[in-house]
């Protein structure tokens, strides 16, 4: 995937963790900060605030310039344009005393609240670490710990270094990443990716099919040309043969690359997803938090999930099936067997399933989990 999308909503678990359970299963969830804490990973801006590997972090600090049009950076500009001294103080005082969380610094407005009510400390460490200045040593109880950038990369076990890619080159392999992490897509599915702009182009793609870096083939129902990385050339050939055999059943984030990016969800899976905990309840269609359901290659529905950790109960509040999804015995077992799964993973062992559409389907999956 190459990055890994950073939300803090966790009424289920965090989208980074649910990210990481939908490919790997049962994994030790303090994985991910370890692996930070060791320099395996980074954290920067890049689809959005996102984990990376530590070996591609030089790539999206070469890149930063590249992406003055993105909102963090436009906020972090004018911060620290309003805030110079006070930003330059604090970078001292990190510099001097060493890492600090925001949490270490009082607040004396305490009835504010909401995104843009952070404390000043909070937000000059955010805007110095969008700059580029400040990054992230580790996390405690997910919530960051910020250094010196040049501290921490020099902490490091291997060294992170950008071969001194010129502008065009640093497009191309993040073009070239993302062709790898999706699959198979048009040319217009790809800037969302990395957030480049300005959009990319088949006339753009032809020199990475002529260089034989990407595969320009036909899809039935598609347009237009769709391009697959060199690398998934075995996958491609079992596809055009008919040997291509989806067969794996999880819980999908709303931050997962799968369906993050509305218009390819739609596109490749006929698939109409939108997160809507930022909509008002009344004008919400399914529910707070929905995971989508991938099903053997198929997304054919999505659950309202929430997860009672104090009481060890994982709650479905609502599931929908997809108009035309046959609710057969293969669905109700595996996503069963996926819902259970995922509980136990969390600590939230007893699933209880309130409804679904249609209204029969949640009275098998409760039998099909009662079985397990």
């Amino acid at each position: 995937m190459r990055l890994l999308q950073i939300d803090t909503i966790h009424v289920v678990a965090r989208s980074p963790y649910l990210v990481l359970h939908a490919r790997l299963g049962d994994y030790p969830p303090e994985w991910l900060e370890q692996a930070l804490a060791q320099g395996e990973l980074a954290e920067c801006w890049a689809h959005e605030a996102c984990f990376v590997p530590s070996g591609d972090y030089a790539l999206h600090d070469a890149w930063r310039h590249q992406r003055g049009h993105h909102w963090s950076y436009r906020h972090a500009a004018r911060v620290h344009q309003e805030h110079r001294a006070e930003m330059d103080d604090l970078l001292a005082h990190i510099a001097r005393e060493g890492p600090v969380r925001a949490a270490d610094f009082a607040r004396e407005d305490r009835g504010a609240g909401g995104w843009w009510a952070w404390k000043p400390e909070k937000r000059w460490l955010e805007a110095w670490f969008a700059l580029g200045e400040l990054m992230v040593a580790r996390r405690e109880r997910f919530q960051r710990v910020y250094d010196l950038a040049a501290r921490v990369r020099a902490s490091w076990p291997v060294a992170a270094d950008d071969g001194g890619l010129a502008t065009e080159a640093l497009r191309e392999r993040f073009i070239l990443d993302t062709v790898r992490a999706l699959g198979i897509v048009p040319a217009r599915w790809i800037a969302d990716y990395y957030r480049l702009k300005p959009q990319v182009s088949d006339r753009e793609l032809a020199s990475l099919v002529a260089s034989g870096q990407l595969l320009a083939v036909a899809v039935r129902g598609w347009s237009v040309p769709a391009y697959v990385h060199a690398d998934h050339a075995p996958a491609l050939a079992k596809a055009r043969a008919g040997r291509l055999r989806a067969t794996h059943t999880a819980l999908l984030s709303p931050f997962d690359p799968l369906v993050w990016d509305r218009q390819r969800a739609q596109g490749m899976f006929d698939f109409d997803y939108a997160l809507e905990c930022y909509t008002p309840a009344p004008k919400r269609r399914y529910g707070y938090f929905v995971l989508p359901i991938l099903h053997r290659g198929a997304l054919t529905g999505r659950l309202d999930a929430k997860a009672h950790r104090a009481d060890g109960v994982f709650e479905v509040k609502a599931l929908f099936l997809e108009e035309g999804v046959v609710p057969g015995e293969r669905l109700v077992t595996e996503l069963a067997r996926a819902l259970q799964d995922l509980a136990h993973w969390h600590g939230t062992p007893t699933v209880r399933v309130l409804r679904s559409r249609p209204a029969g389907f949640a009275g098998a999956l409760r039998a099909a989990l009662k079985r397990r």
